[in-house]
């Protein structure tokens, strides 16, 4: 199992950096970042200088989409990435939450993601692609390579990551939603005639290490007020006729709005409708061996990636026991 970090690219970049030169020496493979312009700074000048301050770690967006930012644009971006620093880029993609609904538009069409996916994939590799009744290939791409990952919750949209994504990225890490999702991801590939075990998945979601429960749920509550955005939009689409697991459709019923400017904070006065038992269930927390034990079973599902959302107060700790203590023990586990 590989070891990704997720961060919100709050100023001081610097500091941005500096952490994720610590989570490569704790052994993680992956940085990412949200996507959001208007509420943190913008994530591929920062990527920049992580590539250029680290010398394995690879990166890219949790997630991006196919509306505030031109497809062909994006390729390029990885493209010259790669090129600078020797294709250590990942692109993660989806609809669009906070970075569209904060310009006051709604996610993305499925259809336009599906064609971003393909626009992306092949410009960035060097390939040329018909897009919109033109060819198109960047001539100055020789050996650039980029896999997309698609973030999905619904089954329309799993049923895409099948068809054209390189990954899945979950973002919680219920074991047993897990399960169910990674299944009709699987499905949908081998019908659609690709290697089902060929589609990698991560699981995203916050950790943290320590005994103090209620002071580690209150620092995560905020991911089920996230989460639960997704969710709401999956209701309004199937309602409760059980095309999604009832364990992400109940707790939602005491949602009331959401305010993107306390988007993935903690502290979110607008995650107060989350259960305790929902932040125990999305989230990792408690001491070391409780990681190590979900991140197990996660493993034993498919699970190739976990990537920790690092919003807390406990940011430095929780990489250094992950790094000390949790991956290996994991990684002895798995051998």
């Amino acid at each position: 199992m590989d070891f990704g970090v997720v961060f919100q690219l709050d100023p001081p970049a610097r500091k941005v950096v500096e952490l994720a030169q610590k989570a490569e020496a704790a052994g993680f493979s992956h940085v990412w970042s949200f996507d959001s312009h208007l509420l943190w700074q913008e994530p591929y000048v920062i990527y920049s200088l992580i590539l250029a301050n680290t010398e394995k770690v690879i990166v890219g967006p949790m997630v991006t989409n196919p509306g505030t930012r031109d497809a062909t644009v994006t390729a390029s971006t990885f493209a010259t990435l790669n090129e600078m620093y020797g294709n250590r880029t990942i692109c993660g993609i989806g609809r669009g939450d906070s970075a569209r609904r904060t310009l006051g538009l709604p996610p993305m069409d499925l259809a336009e993601v599906r064609e971003s996916v393909e626009v992306i994939r092949e410009l960035a590799n060097g390939r040329e692609i018909s897009y919109r009744g033109t060819k198109l290939q960047f001539p100055w791409v020789t050996d650039s390579q980029l896999e997309i990952w698609v973030a999905a919750y619904g089954p329309k949209a799993l049923k895409l990551t099948g068809e054209v994504g390189d990954g899945f990225i979950l973002q919680l890490s219920d074991p047993d939603i897990a399960e169910w999702m990674i299944k009709a991801v699987r499905a949908a590939a081998a019908k659609a005639g690709r290697d089902p075990a060929a589609v990698k998945f991560c699981v995203a979601a916050p950790a943290l290490v320590g005994d103090d429960l209620d002071h580690a749920r209150e620092q995560t509550r905020w991911f089920g007020g996230m989460v639960g955005n997704h969710i709401a939009d999956i209701v309004a689409r199937y309602g409760d006729s059980g095309a999604v697991p009832k364990a992400l459709t109940d707790y939602i019923k005491g949602r009331q709005g959401y305010d993107y400017s306390e988007h993935g904070r903690a502290g979110n006065t607008h995650a107060e409708f989350v259960p305790d038992e929902i932040v125990d269930r999305f989230c990792i927390l408690g001491p070391a061996q409780a990681h190590i034990d979900k991140l197990t079973t996660l493993k034993e599902l498919g699970v190739d990636q976990f990537a920790v959302y690092l919003q807390h107060d406990d940011k430095e700790h929780t990489l250094k026991a992950y790094g000390e203590t949790i991956i290996p023990a994991v990684r002895a586990l798995a051998a």
